[in-house]
This record gives structure tokens, C-alpha cells and sequence, in this order.
């Protein structure tokens, strides 16, 4: 019976309560020594929790385990952005790093490798326009109201939001999400399947269609991990906030590259998922992760973020600069480009991995 060991790797069981024990006993620590065991098990308890949250959610069924999984994967970064915004060095502009670093990485970073690694093992690959272009529907005004019209509204200086612009932005973008939600998950459920092969080789099993559902002992088994991970993620992710921040100052790197890499270790589980899935031709899987992971971040993330800050009367910046806000136009003109043909080539992967090193190069080199 090999589908425990499948469903449950040992690593994934080993892993939480590991997470755990290194935060209890090296959270007082310093040192580079103690700072490597402490990301480590950050990286090992975030990509065990997103194992267990899709064990969970394959049971317990659409549109149910979609959200589910979203949840787990806010409260990772959630756990990362508190963490840190808040802390001995508080980082004002986080949360706007942060979403600006996931947007790009999901657009360029993710999308860009999954058809660039597609398109070099099965040259050309299909894909629904309509699911595509859902996504890209939501994300852009998502983007709008949280990066971009900050700088423009006259009531507080740019690139803050008052209070109640911030909250009613914060619902605007949550009510986005649920939206998208119910129309993936039960309205237009067509949309976001993976195309039919067109040839008998290229034909997916029906297991990888429809993957059998787990059974309940190890569902169960799967949730309790989930929780036990999601709560080593949250205090290693305090652990190691300092050594992040002291990390990028010593290296006099902006800021703004925290964000890049919190978005980084967020996106790193479903990243390597989507990779996995356009090396096996089902490029839509792809891009339902990369471009999911993008509405999931700004929808749910947004207003966990702002409610904390207006409970603790702290100002969040949002606006990006004027340079951040043209690259974000070119990221969607592309993307707009690449999704609406429903066809993916190995050029339209280079351009997007190119303009994903374009920013990351203006990050260092303003």
C-alpha cells in the first residue's frame, strides 16, 4: 500500500515538531550558526505546511480545499510580514515590497520559468485564455487600489492610505478574492481545468485528473501537522526576522529586497509545484498556481496586514515609485500578451524572465 507513503512523506511528518524543538531551543540564540539551523527549519516547516494544506484540501473537496489551501499559505505570510513590520526594526513599507516582489515573481519569476522550462520539453504548450484572463481580470485592479493609488489620493500624503481609505481598500480587496473564489470554484469551474491531450501519448491517467481523496486518518493526521507547522512558522519566522534585516543592511541592499525575499520564501512551495507540473505538459496547472498565488497574497494578505496596523496605530506605506509603477504596467501589457492567445512559446518565457531580472537589477541598482 504505497499511498500513505506518497500522502505522507516522512519528511513532512518529521519536519513540524522538528521546526518546532530548533525554535525552542535556538530562538534566544545568536551567531550565524544558530541564524542557519533557524532558516532552515523556516523553509522546511513552510514547505511541509503546503504539503499537508493540499492533502487536506484533495479531501475535503472544491471549493473548500482551494480556500483552505489559500489560508494556509496567508497565514505563512502573514506570519512573516507581522514578524517582521512589527518588530525590533519595524519596516513601514513591507507590506508594499512584499506584494510588489509576489506580483513580479508570480507574472514574471514563476510563470516565465514554468513556459521557458515547457516550452523546451514540449516546444508549445496550451492553456485556457478564459482561466488566464481571470485571473489577470482580478489581479489588476487588485494592484491598483494597493500599489498604485496610494500615490495619487489627496487626503494623506502619498504613499499612505488614511484610515478608512485603507480599510475600505482592504475590503474592496477581499471581496475581489471571494469573488474569484466562488467563480474558480463553482460557477466556472470549466475555465481553470486543464485542456484535453490531443494525442493518446500526451493523455494525463485518471488518477492525475481526478487524484483519489484521502483517506480520513490521514487527513486528520495531515490537518494536525498543518496546524503544527503553520505555528513554527509563525515563531521561527520572528526568530529570523532579525538576522534577515541585519543580513540586507550589512550588505547595504535596500530595504526593499526583505519583501523580495519574504515573497520568495512564500511562493517557493507552489513555485516548485507549477515547475513540476509544466514539465509534465499541464502548463494550466501552472499558471492556476502562479496566478492564484498572486490573488490569494493581495485579497487575504492585505487586510490581515491592515487590521493589525490599525490595531497597533501603525502607518503602512503602499505606493510604489513612479519607475515601480511603469514596470508594473509592463508587467501586465506582457501578460496580457502571453495569456491571451492560449498558446505558450519558449520566446514569451524568455521575455518574462528577463523583465523579472530588469527589476531585480533596479532593486540593487536604483
Amino acid at each position: 500500500m504505497p499511498a500513505p507513503e506518497r500522502l505522507l512523506p516522512y519528511w513532512t511528518i518529521a519536519v513540524p515538531p522538528l521546526a518546532l524543538t530548533v525554535h525552542f531551543l535556538l530562538h534566544s540564540s545568536a551567531g550565524p550558526a544558530a541564524a542557519a539551523v533557524l532558516v532552515a527549519a523556516l523553509l522546511g516547516a513552510v514547505l511541509s505546511a503546503v504539503h499537508h494544506a493540499e492533502v487536506v484540501a484533495r479531501r475535503v473537496g472544491e471549493p473548500f480545499g482551494a480556500v483552505l489551501l489559500a489560508l494556509a499559505v496567508t497565514v505563512i505570510e502573514l506570519g512573516l510580514i507581522v514578524s517582521i513590520m512589527f518588530g525590533g526594526q519595524p519596516e513601514p513599507t513591507l507590506l508594499r515590497d512584499t506584494i510588489h516582489a509576489t506580483v513580479v515573481l508570480v507574472l514574471h519569476g514563476v510563470a516565465g520559468l514554468c513556459i521557458v522550462v515547457g516550452a523546451i520539453r514540449h516546444r508549445e504548450q496550451d492553456f485556457s485564455t478564459r482561466g488566464a484572463q481571470a485571473y489577470l481580470t482580478v489581479l489588476l485592479p487588485m494592484v491598483a487600489l494597493t500599489l498604485v493609488l496610494p500615490n495619487f489620493t489627496t487626503s494623506l500624503p502619498g504613499p499612505y492610505y488614511t484610515a478608512t481609505q485603507l480599510a475600505f481598500v482592504s475590503a474592496s480587496c477581499l471581496v475581489l478574492w471571494l469573488a474569484f473564489t466562488f467563480v474558480q470554484t463553482v460557477r466556472h469551474r470549466e475555465y481553470f481545468l486543464p485542456l484535453p491531450a490531443t494525442t493518446a501519448d500526451e493523455a494525463p491517467s485518471p488518477a492525475a485528473v481526478a487524484p483519489a481523496r484521502p483517506p480520513g486518518r490521514q487527513s486528520l493526521a495531515a490537518l494536525a501537522l498543518l496546524l503544527l507547522a503553520l505555528a513554527a512558522v509563525v515563531l521561527l519566522a520572528k526568530d529570523v526576522s532579525p538576522y534577515l534585516q541585519s543580513l540586507v543592511t550589512k550588505a547595504g541592499a535596500p530595504a526593499a529586497l526583505v519583501g523580495v525575499i519574504v515573497a520568495a520564501i512564500v511562493l517557493m512551495p507552489e513555485g516548485m509545484t507549477a515547475v513540476r507540473a509544466a514539465k509534465k505538459n499541464q502548463l494550466q496547472t501552472s499558471i492556476n498556481l502562479a496566478l492564484g498565488s498572486g490573488v490569494a497574497s493581495i485579497g487575504l494578505t492585505v487586510p490581515a496586514v491592515s487590521l493589525v496596523a490599525w490595531w497597533t496605530h501603525t502607518p503602512v506605506a503602499l505606493g510604489v515609485t513612479p519607475g515601480g509603477a511603469v514596470l508594473l504596467g509592463l508587467s501586465f501589457l506582457m501578460a496580457i500578451l502571453t495569456y491571451g492567445n492560449g498558446r505558450a512559446s519558449l520566446l514569451s518565457g524568455v521575455v518574462h524572465l528577463i523583465l523579472l531580472a530588469t527589476w531585480l537589477f533596479l532593486i540593487v541598482v536604483p
